[in-house]
């Protein structure tokens, strides 16, 4: 089995729990702007071990993107996680290859099969089933707001990755100029609102930024340079199942049956309404 795949999978696993015993020390934006020019760095050593393309001019397509992601994604995604369980946040976020299929037909045309719609409606079933709580009798959420950002971190996601596809620069170009742009924005919004000191919140912060972002994205991208790409591929959904363990561990939540199953009928959807 592909090492660097089965290490990205395990940091992936993790940085759930880091972002909910970080966003105990910092608020969202201020974790952001530490996470995130943690990122920018890794980012940036990446670049120049490589070809290098510091033009400004060639890469603006960023100032969009790096709007998207960094910027707005996780923004929203960290105010998600600080109003809801860890476990909850994680499972709702993981709707996004879901959306990403509904994009996929709406922006690209490509027409959905049975089985993909099949697909898309029992992965929204199981976000119902752990947005309620598993009281879907009653279809009352228990954090409206909460889910609310959840979901929308996932449109947001998809979003991004269909504007990212039309963008034919080296992944790590586009990382590096995305988180360069969104640093910006982070950073204007920071001094309107303030950014918080922590110690601990800021090692936290660059974990994060390193573990989330950075350094795991250029493992990922390793592992899939291999011949079975695919089955590499395929190994991401281990991610949302051992986050589960590590947040019980970690974080110290007690995970319940209806994220189980809501997660589980998720990872079914998205395995159904996958295109090969």
């Amino acid at each position: 089995m592909n090492k660097y795949a089965i290490l990205a999978i395990l940091l992936w696993s993790t940085v759930a729990s880091a972002f909910k015993l970080t966003l105990s020390r910092l608020d969202p934006l201020s974790m952001l702007f530490y996470a995130s020019l943690t990122s920018m760095m890794i980012f940036l050593v990446a670049n120049l071990r490589g070809e290098r393309d510091f033009s400004i001019k060639r890469n603006i397509n960023s100032a969009l993107l790096g709007f998207i992601n960094p910027f707005l994604y996780y923004l929203v995604l960290f105010s998600a996680y600080s109003l809801l369980p860890a476990q909850e946040a994680q499972a709702l976020n993981y709707t996004w290859p879901i959306i990403l299929v509904i994009f996929s037909s709406v922006f690209l045309g490509q027409r959905l099969t049975g089985r993909e719609v099949l697909g898309v409606l029992i992965g929204f079933f199981g976000a119902l089933i752990i947005g309620t709580r598993g009281n879907l009798a009653s279809l009352k959420f228990a954090n409206p707001t909460g889910d609310f950002l959840a979901l929308s971190s996932a449109i947001i996601w998809a979003t991004y990755w269909i504007l990212n596809l039309r963008d034919t620069r080296k992944a790590e170009t586009k990382m590096f100029w995305n988180f360069v742009f969104g640093f910006i924005y982070i950073s204007l919004l920071g001094i309107f609102r303030g950014i918080k000191f922590d110690i601990v919140g800021i090692l936290g912060a660059i974990y994060v930024g390193s573990f989330e972002m950075g350094l795991t994205f250029l493992l990922w991208l390793k592992a899939l340079e291999s011949e079975k790409a695919g089955e590499v591929a395929s190994l991401v959904y281990l991610t949302p199942v051992l986050s589960l363990v590590f947040i019980s561990i970690l974080v110290g939540e007690k995970i319940m049956k209806s994220t189980i199953l809501g997660l589980a009928l998720i990872l079914l959807g998205i395995i159904m309404s996958r295109r090969e």
